[in-house]
């Protein structure tokens, strides 16, 4: 191991090598930093939350009833905040799925970095996923929550069969691909559970999808490009317009346009 220098010494700290990364296996790394960053925690505490964009404003004013809304108008979410307003505490699960080790060579050696790839969701049809890369794992796990909260996508649900109860597969047969990943889902009766990989059942678990069959293709094992294959699969449920979706669309305004006037007078000053 000697020849391999830090590299061999990078692997050794990581219990599990590699494996699926949890907050209990980020003990071995992480105590490079404990002694500055002490110091600046107690001023930070929960500090109210000051919207920045447009659409953070009308969220925290409560203009905006329901997360649906900033879908039905393809509005972009730029601070997490927006999704903690309008899921209680408690709704909104993450769980990391995996922690990677990346390295750059540095004039002084490597330069070792850790990526985390979050879920999140509600298991009620709304779900998203995040990677943050950061010296710390514990920066990179808040970092990839952060980003996975405003990836958070709406899931459609639908039947295989008669529609008898609550949605509980996939509409139609979708397909998502990243890297050489392919992954297609497929619309399942009921009873016949998530047919996946355990990473595929944890993902339509977050999304709250009780039947579906699944096939893929290329390299699965790499888990971050099957994560987003299968995250792009599911987006791709509300882009197909089914013929039940064929009624005359009924327009209202966009949240912009409806509370113009109050997001005109009600703007902040700068704050220096």
């Amino acid at each position: 191991s000697s020849l391999l220098g830090p590299r061999a010494a990078l692997f050794r700290t990581i219990p599990g090598e590699m494996g699926e990364g949890g907050f209990g296996k980020g003990g071995g790394f992480g105590d490079k930093g404990k002694g500055k960053g002490k110091k600046g925690k107690g001023k930070g505490e929960e500090k109210e939350w000051v919207p920045v964009t447009k659409l953070g404003r009308l969220v925290k004013d409560g203009k905006i009833g329901s997360i649906e809304d900033v879908y039905l108008h393809s509005l972009p979410i730029k601070e997490f905040q927006i999704i903690d307003q309008f899921f209680t505490p408690g709704t909104l699960k993450d769980e990391v799925m995996k922690i990677h080790p990346v390295q750059k060579m540095s004039s002084a050696g490597q330069t070792n970095r850790f990526v985390c790839y979050v879920l999140v969701g509600d298991q009620n049809g709304h779900i998203g996923l995040g990677a943050k890369c950061a010296k710390e794992v514990a920066t990179a796990i808040r970092g990839g929550i952060i980003s996975a909260k405003m990836n958070l996508i709406p899931v459609r649900r639908g039947y295989w069969g008669n529609r008898i109860g609550m949605p509980h597969t996939m509409a139609m047969k979708v397909h998502g691909k990243c890297g050489s990943v392919r992954v297609r889902l497929i619309p399942a009766p009921r009873g016949s559970g998530v047919v996946g990989s355990p990473t595929l059942k944890k993902m339509m678990n977050f999304a709250g999808v009780a039947d579906v069959f699944s096939c893929s293709c290329g390299h699965t094992r790499t888990k971050g490009n099957f994560m987003k294959a299968t995250f792009e699969a599911l987006r791709a449920t509300y882009g197909y317009l089914t013929p039940d979706l064929w009624k005359p669309t009924h327009f209202v305004k966009p949240p912009f346009q409806e509370f113009t006037d109050y997001l005109a007078q009600s703007k902040p000053g700068p704050s220096y």
